[in-house]
C-alpha cells in the first residue's frame, strides 16, 4: 500500500510539474495537454536521466534521477515565466476536466494494482526476462545498461520504459518485483488518461456541449478560447472503455460454447457434434463441451485463446499459431513487455499528430532553403517523442511517425490546398524529424542489434474474414456505424454550434477512394508475388525445400494459395469496406450547392472527423498487410508481424470507435439513437465479458493463494524460503557474473539473475538470439555452464571461470534437479560465502 500511494503521489506531482510546459506546447487542443502531462513528464525526465547516464555526465543512482528530474522543471518553469497568468486561467475554467482527469487516473492505477496484488506471480511468458532487465538496469552504474542473461554484454532490447520503471523503483525504494507490477499499473492508468484526451480533444473540437469560453493567449500570440463542454468530459470515458477494457468476441464464444449451444447430441452415440463451431475452427472450441452445461467458462487457460484468435494452416493443413493480442489480454496476463510499455507513449505521439494537425506548433524553420511551417519546439518535441517509441518499442515508430508526418501534410493541405508541393512537405518534414529523432537517441543505436531481415510474402495465410469478426467486431461495429452515419449525412447540417460557411458542400470522392482502396488491396498482393517471385531466384534451394515440404510445384502452390484467398474473402471484402469510404470522405470534393442561402456547417466538426478517419485508414492498413506481408525474423512467418501491427491497430481502432460511439450519441434522435444505444450497450457488454470472467479465473475469484501484495518475492520467501534468502543476500554483495543453471526460455531457469540483476553467464538462449538476430554472442556458454556443473577436473573449471571472469556459483535446487552437480571441486578450491538449506553460494577468489 505504501509503494502504490508513494508512485500515485511521484506521478501526480510530475503532471503537476510538467502541465506547464505541455500548456505551452499544445495550444490547439482543448485540454491544453493537462491529459497527456503525467506522461510527457515521464518521458522527459525518462530521457534525460538515461541521457546524463550513456554519457557520463551523471551516474545511474539517485543523484542522477534528481538531477533529471531539475532538469525537467527548470524546463517547464521557463517555458510560463510570461505566460502563468494564463495556465492559472486554464486550470480555474476547466475544474470539470480537472478533476475527472485526476479520479480517472486514481481509478485506474488503484484498479490494476489491486488485480495485480490479487496475481501478482512473474513466472509465465516474458515476465522473468521484464525483471531481469528492471535488476539489471538497477544494477548497473551507467549505461548503456548490462545484459543480466549474457555477461560481458550491454542489453541489445528497446529496454526505455525498463529504464523508467527502475528509476521509479529506485526513488520509492522499492525492489524490482515489486516494481513490475507497479509499473503495469501505471502504464494502464497512464493509457487511460491519454485516451481519454485524445477523445475529449476531439470531441471537443467538434463543437458539441459548449458551456463556457474563456479566452487566453495562443503561443503563436494569437488569443484561443478555453472552452469546458460536459459532454465531452462525459463521453470521452468511452475511449479508455474501448482502448483498455473492452476485449473482442471470443469470450462471448466461450460462454455460448460452454452453455452447449449449436451443438447436436446423437441419439445413438452420444457424441456431440456441430457444424458451427467446426465451421468456425477455433482450436479447442471445436471440441464438444463437458456435460453438464453452464454460463460461466471454467476451461484450463481458456482466456489465453482470445489472444489467438486468428488460425493459420500450411497447405497440408498443419497448424500454425498466430499472436493477436489486445490491451488487456497484456494486462490480465501481467505483461510488462515494450509493446504494453509503449501505449501511453504512442497515445502522446497521437496526440502530438492532433495538436499539428489542428493548427498547432505554428512557426517556421528553414532548412538550406527550404521552409518547414512548423516550430522549433514543436519540431523538437516531434521528434523526442517519435525516437522515444523507437526506445520504448521500435514497431511503434511506425505509427507515431506516420501519423506525425500525415497530420502535418493534412493541415499544409487545408492551408494551401492539394497540390504537388505536398510531397515536398512530406519529404521536408519526414527526412530532418527521422534524423534528428535517431541522434536524440543515438546511444541506443551504439549498441542494439535486430532480428528484423526485411520483408516476406504472405501467399498462404490471409484470414479468414469470421476470424477477423470475432478478433476485431467489438470496434467494428461502432466503426460501421460512424462510416454509414456519415456517408448518409455527409456535409449535411450538424447540431452544435456552427459557423456560416461558403456556399458548398464535401461531397465524398468515391472515385479516389475506390481507386486508392483497391489499388493498394492489388499492390500488395502483387508485391506479395514478386518478392516471392525475386526469393526464388535469389534463394533457390530454400523454395525448393518448402514447396517439397508442401508437396506441391510452383504452379500448384500458385493455383492452391489464390483458392484459398478466394475461399477467405470476407476478411478483404470487411476491411476495403472500412478504407474505400474512409479514403473517400478523407479526401472530399468540395462542390458548389445549388440553393440561394449558403449552407451551414461546422468547420471544425468536418476538420475532426478528417483526423478519425486519418486514425481509422491507418488502423486498417495495419490489419490488412499482414495478410500479404510479414517482417522476416527468426519465427519464420507472420506470427510477430500480425502481433505488432494488430496490437497498434487496436490503439487506433478503438479511438475511433469511442469517438464514433460518442459522435454518434450526440448526433442520433429519435428510434435511431435508441436502437444505437441498444446495439452499442450489447456490444460492450460482449466486449466486458471477457474482462469480468477473465479475472476471476485469473486471481481465483480475487483469493490469492499468500494474500494480497504487489511483491512476487513474497511468494518466493513462502515456497522457497532457502532461494529466497540467498537473493536476499546477493543483492548487497558487490557486482560480478554469477553462473547458475541454463535451460530453454519461458520457464525457472536464470532465476537468479533476473531477481538480482546480476549477470549470468548465459540466460534464455533463445531469447538472446532473438534480441541480436545470432546465436554468435552465445558461443559455447550453455554446455560450458554444464561442464562447470558437472566435470571432477579443476583445470576445467578454472578455464570456463577466467573465460567468463566468473565470481559467484550458485549451487540450488535447480541445478540439482537439471544435472549430476559435482560438487566437490568447488569445496576444495573455493570458499562458500553463503549457506542454507540446500543451497551454497561460492565465490572466486
Amino acid at each position: 500500500m505504501t509503494a502504490f500511494i508513494t508512485w500515485y503521489f511521484i506521478i501526480t506531482l510530475l503532471g503537476w510539474l510538467t502541465f506547464p510546459l505541455m500548456h505551452t506546447l499544445f495550444p490547439a487542443l482543448a485540454d491544453r495537454g493537462y491529459t497527456l502531462a503525467r506522461t510527457a513528464g515521464l518521458l522527459i525526465w525518462g530521457y534525460v536521466f538515461w541521457l546524463f547516464a550513456s554519457l557520463g555526465i551523471a551516474q545511474n543512482d539517485m543523484g542522477g534521477i534528481l538531477l533529471a528530474l531539475a532538469v525537467l522543471v527548470g524546463i517547464s518553469i521557463f517555458s510560463i515565466i510570461n505566460r502563468r497568468s494564463e495556465v492559472v486561467n486554464f486550470l480555474r475554467s476547466n475544474l470539470p476536466l480537472i478533476l475527472t482527469t485526476e479520479i480517472l487516473f486514481f481509478i485506474a492505477f488503484a484498479f490494476l494494482a489491486f488485480v495485480r496484488s490479487a496475481n501478482p506471480a512473474l513466472t509465465s511468458t516474458e515476465q522473468p526476462l521484464e525483471l531481469a532487465f528492471i535488476n539489471g538496469i538497477l544494477r548497473s552504474p551507467t549505461f548503456p545498461p548490462q545484459d543480466p542473461w549474457l555477461s560481458g554484454y550491454g542489453i541489445s532490447y528497446y529496454y526505455f520504459g525498463y529504464v523508467m520503471t527502475a528509476m521509479l523503483a529506485r526513488l520509492s525504494g522499492i525492489v524490482g518485483s515489486m516494481a513490475h507490477n507497479l509499473m503495469t499499473a501505471l502504464i494502464f492508468a497512464l493509457g487511460a488518461l491519454g485516451a481519454y484526451g485524445i477523445v475529449y480533444n476531439l470531441l471537443s473540437t467538434t463543437d458539441h456541449g459548449r458551456q463556457t469560453i474563456d479566452r487566453d493567449e495562443r503561443s503563436d500570440g494569437e488569443e484561443s478560447p478555453t472552452v469546458h463542454r460536459p459532454l465531452s468530459t462525459a463521453y470521452a470515458l468511452l475511449a479508455p472503455l474501448f482502448l483498455l477494457l473492452v476485449a473482442n468476441f471470443e469470450a462471448l464464444l466461450e460462454v455460448l460454447h460452454r452453455r452447449g449451444l449449436f451443438w447436436v447430441k446423437d441419439s445413438i452415440t452420444g457424441e456431440y457434434t456441430s457444424v458451427f463451431w467446426k465451421w468456425l475452427d477455433m482450436k479447442e472450441l471445436s471440441f464438444a463441451p463437458l456435460e453438464p452445461f453452464q454460463w460461466t467458462p471454467d476451461r484450463y487457460l481458456w482466456w489465453w485463446r482470445a489472444s489467438r484468435v486468428v488460425q493459420d494452416y500450411d497447405m497440408l493443413g498443419n497448424h500454425r499459431e498466430a499472436i493477436d493480442e489486445f490491451p488487456f489480454f497484456s494486462f490480465l496476463l501481467g505483461d510488462l513487455h515494450p509493446h504494453v510499455l509503449a501505449i501511453p507513449f504512442s497515445l502522446l505521439a497521437i496526440a502530438v499528430a492532433l495538436n499539428l494537425f489542428l493548427g498547432g506548433f505554428r512557426g517556421t524553420i528553414r532548412i538550406f532553403g527550404a521552409r518547414l511551417h512548423i516550430s522549433y519546439t514543436g519540431f523538437l518535441f516531434s521528434a523526442l517523442v517519435i525516437g522515444g517509441l523507437a526506445f520504448l518499442n521500435t514497431w511503434d515508430i511506425l505509427v507515431g511517425a506516420t501519423l506525425i508526418i500525415l497530420a502535418y501534410v493534412f493541415a499544409r493541405a487545408r492551408e494551401d490546398g492539394w497540390r504537388w508541393d505536398r510531397l515536398e512537405d512530406l519529404f521536408l518534414l519526414s527526412l530532418p524529424l527521422g534524423i534528428l529523432s535517431v541522434i536524440l537517441y543515438f546511444p541506443f543505436y551504439l549498441g542494439f542489434s535486430s532480428q528484423a531481415g526485411g520483408i516476406l510474402p504472405n501467399v498462404m495465410n490471409p484470414t479468414r474474414g469470421a476470424h477477423l469478426w470475432v478478433m476485431w467486431g467489438t470496434l467494428l461495429i461502432p466503426i460501421f456505424a460512424y462510416l454509414i452515419y456519415s456517408g448518409v449525412n455527409f456535409g449535411v447540417q450538424e447540431s452544435g454550434v456552427q459557423e456560416l460557411a461558403p456556399a458548398t458542400k464535401r461531397k465524398p470522392n468515391w472515385k479516389l477512394g475506390i481507386s486508392l482502396g483497391l489499388g493498394f488491396a492489388l499492390l500488395l498482393w502483387i508485391l506479395s508475388w514478386a518478392i516471392g517471385w525475386v526469393g526464388s531466384l535469389i534463394e533457390k534451394d530454400f523454395v525448393f525445400m518448402f514447396l517439397s515440404s508442401q508437396g506441391m510445384s510452383a504452379s500448384q502452390f500458385f493455383n492452391a494459395t489464390t483458392l484459398r484467398r478466394l475461399t477467405y474473402i470476407g476478411s478483404l471484402i470487411t476491411l476495403l469496406a472500412i478504407l474505400i469510404p474512409s479514403l473517400a470522405y478523407l479526401f472530399a470534393d468540395n462542390h458548389k450547392l445549388q440553393i440561394e442561402n449558403p449552407q451551414v456547417v461546422n468547420r471544425q466538426s468536418s476538420i475532426v472527423n478528417q483526423f478519425t478517419l486519418l486514425l481509422l485508414t491507418l488502423g486498417t492498413i495495419l490489419v490488412l498487410v499482414p495478410d500479404f506481408v510479414y517482417l522476416r525474423d527468426q519465427f519464420g512467418y507472420r506470427i510477430n508481424t500480425i502481433f505488432k501491427f494488430y496490437y497498434q491497430a487496436w490503439m487506433l481502432w478503438s479511438l475511433v470507435a469511442a469517438f464514433a460511439t460518442a459522435y454518434l450519441f450526440q448526433n442520433l434522435r429519435g428510434l435511431k439513437d435508441i436502437l444505437f444505444r441498444i446495439l452499442i450497450g450489447l456490444v460492450i457488454f460482449a466486449g466486458l465479458l471477457y474482462p469480468a470472467f477473465g479475472l476471476l479465473n485469473k486471481t481465483n475469484d480475487f483469493k490469492p493463494t499468500y494474500g494480497f501484495t504487489l511483491d512476487d518475492f513474497d511468494r518466493i520467501r513462502r515456497e522457497n524460503p532457502d532461494e529466497a534468502a540467498a537473493i536476499d543476500f546477493l543483492r548487497t554483495v558487490p557486482d560480478g557474473v554469477i553462473a547458475e543453471a541454463v535451460g530453454d526460455g519461458y520457464s525457472g531457469y536464470a532465476r537468479i539473475s533476473a531477481h538480482t540483476g546480476l549477470q549470468t553467464v548465459i540466460g534464455w538462449p533463445g531469447h538472446e538470439a532473438q534480441w541480436r538476430g545470432t546465436y554468435e554472442p552465445q558461443g559455447s556458454r550453455r554446455d560450458d555452464m554444464t561442464t562447470l556443473y558437472t566435470t571432477a577436473r579443476w583445470e576445467e573449471v578454472q578455464a570456463i571461470i577466467d573465460r567468463y571472469d566468473i565470481r559467484y556459483i550458485y549451487i540450488g535446487t535447480l541445478e540439482y534437479i537439471s544435472m549430476p552437480v559435482n560438487q566437490e571441486k568447488f569445496q576444495l578450491h573455493l570458499k562458500p560465502i553463503f549457506q542454507q538449506g540446500g543451497v551454497v553460494i561460492y565465490e572466486v577468489p
